[in-house]
């Protein structure tokens, strides 16, 4: 028996205020632009007003000659940066065309300059001062124009996009009962409240990078590509992030920009990005297009399910927004059919954005099992459980854990969904039609390796280290938690460091996925380092005793049986240690894994529709998430809380739209854009299922920042349909779509 086996996570699961909070409301908490520098010089990008040609020339005279200005780069006099499409698998790329590699515009708000001066002020006016003259043709920025390339999506992460099993067309046609339908989702961009940030120093050959970015070894090793230099040059530092939601994942353009900048100029430099910029150049959600059919027995249970579509990526490179990835294991079915296409477009890479490819394709799924309810008569929660999947259909496996049945019956108690009519416009409140949907949530647990070390000072206080990331999330606050349970001592002896590449390496903060298990295996380290030297020591009290054996009770060491204990400070001075360091790191591979491993979840949305006006307010919501041991019930919750409004937001008001004939972004700001404010949210009530999971990792806990959106927009519009008897499938659901 180890000592990992024998010591108890008490304070996991308590819901801790944040630690970084303080720092936060008083303003000490340093995020990426707010990080000195002597001699600090600012830089603006400037973009394409075309969205696809090229540049026939450009006029910089102007912009050199303005006060202050200390350098202008186009592609005329850009120094040279490795390809990145030679490293590409191997970086952080968030698009694989380097910036100003040539008079090629491939989006609008492409970069064709950057504008280096004294200040800010000085830097924009300058920028406003460069003239361009293109070669413009029309882009193509609509998936039915008949130039645009479409082609079939192969892989995503290695896993094939493409899957059967059985022969789902033909069962569709043999069911007794089918429904059959398109349903579309819009481009969105992420606009978290932090926009992107980076500042470069250079010493040397030794660089400095102040990044907002969840990915700082990946950034890392893209910088050191880029410049050709050692990855051991290279420091990148973020503390603290202001909202990401995965646009923060890869490195973009104006990351290099700003480092190419400050090895031009040979001073720090600061690139800010402004929020017009956030729609166009560091990536978005992709656009999709999508058939789900699906065949039943009269009596509800699927013989086939057909998921194929088209999302968008751009004309220089590939992303995939694979929402065809939960279908072939959320429901049982015997015949299954997904496969996605994808159609380049004049617009900027789409990225990741919370819960790619899930939150698009549940929106489908979900809305499609709403219909495939209301054909065959059965109640949407009970045609659920008719097509529980006990195994996980796609890997043939069994999960980990699945509690999804618990939180269909928790979340319709306490909904009210007995009151629910199936006749849709049935309920009313005055000028108001009341109605009720429901969706499903999941999303996969993924596992990134990771390292953390782990100190034990003289005073009896802890340090665990690891270059993950502060994202508002609370990350510093539940690590700490989780080495201090495993520790079995208070939470204030115990400080997590994060946030920099001079700390142990840290994957992507993405994925739902976290350091957490590092974090744990570095505390178990600690005890088992100890543990050892006090059976092997003559002057312990536990000499001779066989290292497992010894415990940790309360923080103490002691052997079962015997009344000495003794505690980490009183270990460390009776073996004489200074200090006890420690290193760990997680060994997982999920291609090897025997279970399928997913977070799952349902969604229960209440609306009020205006029959008159079309308004739609939505008035309640009930999730229910199982999602392993909840390491801090309190940031779970905000998790959750997070995930919905955001789902809420795809649902109503969400959308990039384009100009079809210019190719730019035509809402690029917070006042066109729309996202959901304090009035347009309802109370949010959350609850966990208890799951003990011991097949997922040391602490049993699964990732919860991506599932809380997965299926939302779904419950949303299944509710409206429940309100007002007209299906929505086209998203944003908007007034105009009610009343055709």
């Amino acid at each position: 028996m180890s000592i990992i086996e024998t010591t108890k996570l008490g304070l996991v699961g308590k819901g801790l205020d944040r630690l970084d909070g303080p720092f936060k409301v008083m303003g000490k908490a340093r995020y990426s632009a707010e990080f000195p520098a002597k001699k600090i010089t600012y830089a603006v990008g400037v973009g394409a007003d075309i969205a696809n040609g090229k540049i026939r020339s450009i006029n910089t005279a102007g912009a050199e000659a303005a006060p202050g200005v200390i350098a202008v780069i186009t592609h005329k006099n850009r120094p040279p940066l490795v390809d990145g499409k030679t490293f590409a698998g191997g970086g952080a790329q968030g698009e694989l065309r380097m910036p100003l590699a040539d008079n090629v515009i491939n989006h609008a708000g492409q970069y064709i300059a950057v504008v280096v001066a004294e200040s800010l002020e000085c830097a924009t006016y300058a920028a406003h001062l460069i003239k361009a003259v293109y070669i413009e043709e029309d882009p193509v920025v609509v998936f039915d124009d008949k130039r645009a390339q479409r082609y079939p999506a192969k892989q995503w992460f290695g896993e094939a996009v493409t899957k059967n099993r059985g022969e789902a067309q033909t069962a569709l046609l043999a069911s007794a009962v089918s429904v059959d339908n398109k349903y579309r989702t819009p481009t969105q961009s992420h606009n978290p409240m932090e926009t992107h940030a980076t500042m470069a120093v250079w010493e040397g050959d030794k660089l400095t990078v102040y990044d907002a970015t969840q990915g700082l070894y990946n950034t890392r090793k893209a910088l050191a590509l880029s410049f050709s230099v050692p990855e051991s040059n290279v420091r990148v530092v973020c503390k603290y992030i202001g909202g990401a939601f995965g646009c923060k994942g890869a490195m973009w353009p104006h990351v290099l920009l700003t480092t190419l900048a400050a090895r031009a100029v040979n001073r720090p430099v600061k690139l800010v990005l402004t929020r017009a910029q956030m729609f166009t150049n560091v990536g978005h959600r992709a656009e999709t297009e999508q058939r789900v059919a699906l065949g039943a027995t009269a009596d509800g249970a699927i013989q086939a399910i057909i998921h194929h579509g088209t999302s968008h990526t751009a004309v220089d490179g590939e992303f995939v927004e694979v929402f065809t990835k939960a279908t072939p294991m959320m429901y049982a079915s015997p015949n299954l059919s997904v496969s996605q296409d994808l159609v380049k477009l004049n617009k900027q890479m789409p990225t990741f954005m919370r819960a790619p490819g899930e939150t698009p394709g549940m929106f489908a799924l979900e809305s499609a099992m709403d219909e495939l309810s209301s054909a065959v008569k059965i109640d949407p929660v009970d045609l659920r459980l008719i097509n529980y999947a006990k195994r996980d259909p796609d890997s043939g496996h069994p999960f980990s854990s699945k509690s999804l049945i618990q939180c269909y019956k928790l979340g319709a108690e306490k909904i009210g969904w007995n009151k629910r009519s199936a006749t849709p416009g049935s309920r009313k409140e005055g000028d108001w039609l009341l109605g009720l949907g429901m969706a499903s949530a999941t999303y996969p647990t993924v596992h990134f390796n990771s390292m953390c070390n782990g100190l034990l000072k003289a005073d009896g206080t802890f340090l665990f280290t690891s270059s993950t990331h502060e994202m508002g999330t609370g990350t510093c606050t539940v690590m700490s938690q989780i080495g201090a349970g495993r520790l079995g001592v208070p939470v204030e002896l115990v400080t997590f460091e994060l946030g920099d590449t001079d700390l142990p390496m840290a994957p992507i903060s993405g994925g739902s996925a976290t350091v957490g298990s590092a974090v744990d295996g570095a505390a178990v380290e600690i005890q088992n380092a100890l543990s050892k030297q006090l059976s092997e020591s003559p002057l312990s009290p536990f000499s001779g005793v066989p290292q497992e054996k010894i415990v940790v009770s309360g923080g103490k060491f002691t052997v079962v049986g015997k009344s000495e204990t003794l505690s980490y400070v009183d270990a460390l001075k009776l073996l004489k240690l200074p200090s006890l360091e420690v290193k760990y790191q997680t060994h997982f591979n999920d291609k090897a894994k025997s279970f399928s491993m997913h977070s799952f979840g349902a969604h229960f949305v209440e609306v009020k529709v205006d029959q008159d006006l079309g308004t739609v307010r939505v008035t309640r919501v009930v999730s229910v998430m199982a999602n392993g041991r909840i390491a801090n019930e309190k940031t779970c919750r905000s998790q959750v809380h997070g995930g919905v409004i955001m789902g809420i937001g795809m649902a109503l008001e969400e959308a990039t739209l384009f100009d079809s004939r210019s190719g730019r972004v035509v809402n690029r700001s917070l006042g066109e854009y729309y996202v959901s404010v304090n009035a347009d949210i309802p109370p949010i009530e959350v609850h966990f299922i208890a799951e003990t999971d011991k097949e997922i990792n040391s602490i049993g806990a699964k990732g919860i920042g991506e599932i809380g959106i997965t299926g939302v927009a779904a419950a949303v519009a299944n509710a409206v349909y429940n309100a007002t008897g007209k299906r929505i499938r086209h998203l944003p659901i908007t007034a105009d779509k009610l009343f055709v």
